[in-house]
């Protein structure tokens, strides 16, 4: 079934005939029980009440006391048989309606018997002192047809009130479902620009987790068109630049008659074309990340030789700076993805030769917890106020480098996070500087 209406109508109908039957059940085997007992103590009251007349009266007034079967209209207090038997075996009396054969052999107490084809239930004192024995009994059939009549009082005005019921339930339904069903209007009406947050004042506790996650998917689609948006803009605005410098440094590198002049456009082109081909590769990075929806893939990373892969490529040369690891970090493996943090650990790595002066040293050590990875360089560092931001793309501080993008700390925290890892920026307590860590999680 298809309705979530249509399947809630069904087990709550259905789990309500269920309780009403089992309601049936249980009050048709607790009646039938009582109702046993109490005819019995019947049974016994009428006995003992004759046998008592018998011990002080004749027959005929002992038998008067028990009033016979009239009709079969009549109710249960006249439906009584008893007889008088001698203990040679000669009836003595017996009440009006009453069978004439023996109705139990039984000597005292209760037994069950079919006497002219029907079930009696017979109750039998024995009288010592008048030799006689008194017997008391009711048709079994008079008792079943006493709980039948009270379970059809009981399934009558069920089977009257289940159309009902089944209505008041499907009513009751449709209005418990119209927060539901207002939601997937405001959803369905909505432009495709629209993602504003569902109000969940007014909606139902069981509805409001429903809602709260397409929130928090609307706040996650308007971040990443946001990204998107972002993205689009800087690299338009930040590659027609470069793009336009090239043009004009060539041209002048062409038209120069000075060695030096053509010199130092060729220069600038060089420096233009890093700038471009650093941003077209952080983009493509970030563009990545973002795409990406499955988790990475975890394996044994040597360090080492990730510091290998990153310090000798010629993109990362830095002949201004000097490079240090640590030998105990060369030593080190995680458990990570290394797509991801060779990413992670590269911008890092750029982002401190970028902003380390002239003879500076870069050094990369191993946290105190032997799980995480530190870097620290001689740069400017970072304003208290901009720690806070600089992770953010395309934020550029007040010490910001010519060939910066505002990039590198938004793609190294960025993968950082897809790792599970945690990623720390501080400026350095000994001297200026910054120092980056990444913790990785066992």
């Amino acid at each position: 079934m298809s309705s979530l209406r249509g399947r809630l109508f069904a087990i709550l109908l259905t789990a309500t005939g269920v309780i009403w039957l089992s309601a049936v059940v249980w009050i048709y085997s607790g009646t039938h029980r009582e109702l046993e007992h109490v005819l019995d103590t019947r049974l016994q009251e009428a006995a003992r009440m004759v046998n008592s007349l018998v011990g002080s009266a004749n027959m005929a007034v002992a038998m008067a006391a028990v009033p016979g079967p009239q009709s079969e209209a009549v109710g249960y207090e006249r439906q009584l048989s008893c007889q008088i038997w001698s203990f040679d075996g000669r009836l003595m009396a017996r009440s009006s309606g009453t069978p004439h054969g023996r109705l139990t052999e039984v000597q005292s107490g209760f037994s069950d018997r079919i006497v002219d084809g029907e079930r009696w239930r017979v109750y039998t004192v024995a009288n010592e002192a008048a030799g006689v024995h008194i017997m008391v009994g009711d048709r079994l059939g008079l008792r079943d047809r006493l709980v039948s009549e009270l379970i059809k009082g009981l399934l009558a005005p069920a089977l009257l009130i289940t159309p009902l019921l089944g209505l008041l339930i499907w009513i009751s339904l449709g209005q418990g479902l119209r927060p539901l069903r207002a939601m997937a209007d405001d959803v369905r009406t909505r432009d495709a620009d629209d993602m504003s947050p569902i109000d969940t004042a007014h909606a139902p506790a069981e509805v409001k987790p429903l809602a709260q996650a397409l929130n928090g998917l609307f706040a996650k689609v308007e971040t990443a068109r946001r990204h998107e948006r972002e993205v689009t803009a800087f690299a338009a605005h930040e590659l027609r630049t470069p793009l336009a410098g090239l043009k004009t440094q060539a041209q002048i590198a062409m038209a120069a008659e000075d060695p030096a002049v053509r010199q130092g456009a060729l220069q600038r082109i060089v420096l233009s074309v890093d700038r471009t081909t650093r941003l077209v590769r952080q983009l493509l990075a970030l563009a990545k990340l973002d795409a990406s929806g499955t988790p990475p893939t975890r394996e044994t990373v040597a360090i080492g030789a990730v510091f290998d892969e990153i310090t000798e490529a010629p993109a990362n040369a830095a002949p201004h700076v000097s490079v240090a690891i640590d030998p105990a970090l060369r030593e080190l493996t995680v458990q990570a993805s290394r797509e991801l943090l060779t990413l992670a650990l590269r911008n890092l790595h750029e982002n401190a030769v970028q902003h380390s002066p002239a003879g500076g040293k870069i050094i990369w050590r191993a946290t105190a917890s032997g799980r995480g990875i530190a870097i620290e360089d001689e740069g400017p560092g970072i304003p208290e106020d901009e720690l806070a931001l600089v992770t953010q793309r395309f934020f550029r501080g007040r010490h910001k480098s010519p060939l910066g993008t505002g990039l590198g700390l938004a793609i190294a925290d960025a993968a950082v996070r897809r790792l599970g890892a945690t990623l720390r920026l501080n400026n350095r307590q000994d001297r200026p500087g910054l120092r980056a860590e990444i913790e990785i999680r066992a």
